[in-house]
């Protein structure tokens, strides 16, 4: 029977099911290690065996995250023990509950993914899956506000994790945070795998070691061939391929630690190895972007997602209001990406928005202004006493364009994205003109904000362009 909420069935079976020692263990753990941040942080490796075991490894990976806010989590692990054969799974609930809490489900996002032939919603494979939601407690302690989707892997070749990667990658951005769960080599006869006698523990790493450098090098193909030829028990082989299919060439991966548990219980007859690793940089572009011609928005078009805007703001504050009379009219449900700005007298009072098309322009306004109003980091949390004050400014974008040369960008045309060195920063169409800048000194600035030279524009960047249709209140 299909049910509202997935119960994690970890607790007191892979961690303690005491909310109180559950959070102290994490925090343990986390108090313990001390990783160097890292820029552009992207998606995380990290394990999935009872924390006892993996805990103090994964912490390398998951500390990386105090301090940083996603929007949403995608959590990519194997599944043990339901065969999906070429075929991953997202489970048909609302939430998925930990003794820390309950998460939300990124239904909007799940329903897009549905549409792909190489997903689905199995009754089965997530009940009992540990993989995905052995994650959970640790993301719970680090995180505030994010939604989750958590996704099972069956077996998947080459060419069917590229497909998948290819679903994901519309939704991949700032705001969204990857997590692969995968423990490594499993060694003992119980695993059904001794390949070695002898010198145990160095073998193993070295096994280890030969697969995490073909994962460096983002080669899906290769990786999964060296699983094929060695036999490695690696148990998320699948979703790491999914992961390198969707990393663009500037995107890097660190091991951060690496660990088995037989060094921890002294028994190398059997064992399993543990990594937590960093993949900073950026993601492909999805193959479709750009494709569809954007659909002219009307005036009442335009009237309604400001008015979504504002009553988005105003429920979070918990004020009652009316119920809103949507116009009919597909240009609310196309794809594009959405900027909210908010300004009080004036001045800039927030400002959060996605670049890439990922779900219809009308989810995407409705959410961006809550996360304008209540989760821009550069201000506090709006007040009831400012919702008059705010006036909302709506941007809807194209889907960006790489062009060749920073020549090819024309100010107050196109809004930018610039990329260099694992960096980058993007501004709307209506920020060089509002500011009276010209091209050199737009660029000079959006280096600045990417933490980069001011003239590093001239050289070696990459640029991406889109347009907006921008409206407001005034």
């Amino acid at each position: 029977m299909k049910s509202d909420v997935l119960k994690s069935e970890l607790a007191g079976l892979w961690y303690v099911d005491n909310p109180e020692q559950l959070a102290r263990e994490i925090d343990t753990y986390l108090n313990a290690v001390d990783p160097e941040p890292r820029e552009n942080l992207a998606a995380l490796i990290l394990p999935h065996a009872g924390y006892r075991y993996s805990g103090m490894t994964a912490a390398h990976g998951i500390k990386l995250l105090k301090g940083r806010r996603y929007q949403r989590v995608i959590v990519l692990g194997p599944s043990h023990r339901v065969p999906l054969l070429d075929r991953v799974s997202i489970p048909d609930v609302n939430w998925v509950e930990t003794p820390l809490g309950s998460i939300p489900v990124d239904r909007a996002a799940a329903a897009q993914l549905w549409e792909s032939e190489v997903i689905e919603s199995h009754p089965y494979a997530h009940s009992s899956e540990h993989s995905v939601q052995i994650e959970l407690p640790f993301l719970q302690r680090v995180l505030d506000g994010f939604s989750l989707l958590p996704i099972v892997c069956g077996q998947l070749t080459g060419q069917s994790a590229a497909a998948v990667g290819r679903a994901l990658l519309p939704l991949l951005d700032e705001q969204t945070l990857v997590v692969i769960s995968t423990d490594f080599t499993h060694y003992g006869r119980s695993f059904d795998y001794v390949p070695f006698t002898e010198n145990v523990s160095e073998n193993i790493r070295s096994l280890d070691m030969g697969a995490f450098e073909l994962i460096q090098q983002k080669n899906a193909e290769a990786f999964l061939k060296y699983i094929r030829n060695t036999g490695a028990t690696i148990c998320g082989a699948s979703p790491l391929a999914v992961l390198l299919t969707m990393l663009d060439e500037n995107a890097s991966i660190e091991l951060l630690k690496y660990e088995n548990s037989g060094s921890l219980t002294d028994d190398w007859s059997h064992c399993v190895s543990y990594v937590a690793a960093a993949v900073t940089g950026g993601w492909k572009q999805p193959a479709a972007a750009g494709a569809k011609e954007t659909a002219a928005l009307s005036p009442s078009d335009r009237q309604f997602l400001l008015q979504l805007a504002r009553h988005r703001i105003a429920e979070r504050l918990k004020k009652r209001l009316p119920a809103l009379a949507r116009p009919v009219s597909a240009a609310l449900d196309q794809q594009m990406g959405a900027f909210v700005t908010l300004r009080k007298h004036g001045r800039l009072r927030g400002c959060i928005g996605e670049i890439f098309p990922r779900r219809p322009l009308v989810e995407a306004v409705s959410e961006q202004a809550v996360n304008a109003a209540f989760h821009d980091p550069r201000f506090p949390k709006l007040r009831e006493d400012e919702l008059l004050d705010i006036k909302i400014e709506i941007s809807a974008l194209t889907a960006p364009q790489k062009v060749g040369s920073y020549e090819d960008i024309k100010i107050g045309r196109h809004g930018m994205v610039l990329s260099r060195d694992m960096r980058s920063a993007v501004f709307l169409p209506q920020v060089a003109v509002e500011q009276g800048w010209d091209r050199d000194t737009t660029l000079a600035q959006l280096c600045l904000k990417a933490g980069l030279p001011e003239d590093a524009w001239r050289s070696g960047c990459e640029f991406h362009v889109f347009e907006a249709v921008v409206f407001s209140e005034h």
